[in-house]
């Protein structure tokens, strides 16, 4: 499993990713999206990540 990352200086809180995977994603309380520290998603990371209007996730 990757582990994700989002910038919240790219972050514009869309929530497409919570909508995608919001096994791994949520939107806060800051309208950011943020990492579950146990979060998981069958989901290709490269989909993952590529799916972010804004370049703000990225995977290792």
């Amino acid at each position: 499993m990757a582990d994700f990352r989002v910038d919240d200086s790219l972050c514009t809180g869309c929530g497409l990713c919570a909508a995608s995977c919001p096994e791994l994603f949520e939107v806060g309380d800051d309208n950011k999206a943020h990492v579950k520290p146990q979060g998981t998603c069958d989901k290709d990371p490269d989909e993952i990540v590529s799916e972010c209007p804004v370049n703000a996730i990225t995977a290792e």
